[in-house]
């Protein structure tokens, strides 16, 4: 297992190579001089052409991608144009928030999704297979921003039941856990949608297989059959849908931050792109790549832990 993990790892370096290099592409065609950004549109020409000698962009392209790379390597992912702060310190103010949002909307999507698709497939073509169906449709159809008004007018606004504005005003648990609750949600409902319709859908190939029906020949208690050994072959694809929809998160969180006023990842890449800090920009969209690789690499470690088989392999 150790040698199956060092090599997921060893394999994800030239993954996270190669999407850092196109961060440092796509940031480069982004629309804007940041000298202007800095010195403002009064500048003369000559000072942006100093400015612009001083953040090395008058260098070949090539000695700009080494150079990022170098700075990358080092840890250093370069100051905001704007407040001329490191981007670190930027990220480590916002990065916890984004972080336990995450987390949170995947616990919902695993802890809601998978019961669901078990009881859709047990009750197949019944009353709860159709509000498992019914509410994985929701979840796909409804965009983030639109989910997250509801929620908020229903939840926050008739109701009061939680705060409109989703920033903690103090660092306590319960005004944490209060401010998280609507945006985990909305956030939630889109893996409950995934999450429920592969387990459902593998739970219905799961109870046909013999096994399952020789294990209810011998008097097994169904309970045991269906959580025990049916559910746990299904959970290699329930794994695999919550790896690749990590990055579909990352990407839904920036609108539910928008919405819900919370801190966090979303919030500062809107920020950086509005003021056209293409260092903060950029260090931002290489925080978010990083996070995803490890992602991906730690669902494939999941995989060896729930199906001892591919780590074998």
């Amino acid at each position: 297992m150790l040698q199956f993990i060092l090599k997921r790892f060893l394999l994800a370096i030239p993954t996270l190579v190669a999407v850092l290099t196109v961060v440092f592409v796509l940031v480069r065609v982004v629309p804007g001089d940041p000298t202007i950004v800095i010195l403002g549109d009064q500048a003369s020409e000559s000072a942006r052409a100093d400015l612009r000698g001083k953040l090395g962009l008058d260098k070949p392209i090539v000695v700009q991608y080494l150079a990022f790379m170098g700075q990358i390597a080092t840890g250093d992912i370069g100051r905001s144009l704007t407040t001329n702060r490191p981007v670190l310190e930027d990220v480590a103010h916002v990065l916890p928030y984004t972080i336990e949002l995450t987390l949170a909307a995947v616990a919902i999507g695993v802890g809601v999704g998978v019961p669901l698709g078990v009881m859709a497939a047990r009750k197949r073509d019944g009353l709860a297979d159709w509000l498992a169906r019914i509410v994985s449709l929701a979840g796909v159809s409804f965009p983030a921003f639109v989910s997250g008004i509801l929620l908020l007018i229903a939840f926050a606004v008739q109701l009061r039941w939680f705060p409109v504005i989703s920033t903690p005003r103090t660092g306590g648990i319960l005004d944490r856990l209060g401010a998280l609750v609507l945006p985990a949600l909305n956030l939630g409902l889109l893996m409950v949608a995934y999450v429920t319709r592969v387990t459902r859908s593998g739970m219905l190939k799961a109870l046909g297989e013999d096994y399952v029906r020789t294990a209810r020949a011998k008097g097994m208690p169904a309970r045991i059959v269906v959580w025990r050994h049916a559910l746990r072959n299904v959970l290699v694809p329930v794994v695999t849908v919550v790896g690749l929809y990590l990055g579909v998160l990352i990407g839904n969180a920036v609108l539910t931050e928008i919405v819900f006023n919370r801190p966090g990842l979303g919030k500062l890449i809107v920020t950086a792109l509005t003021q056209r800090d293409y260092s903060l920009l950029q260090g931002l969209m290489v925080v978010s790549a990083f996070a995803i690789v490890v992602a991906n690499v730690l669902t494939d470690i999941a995989y060896g832990l729930v199906d001892p088989r591919v780590s074998a392999q």
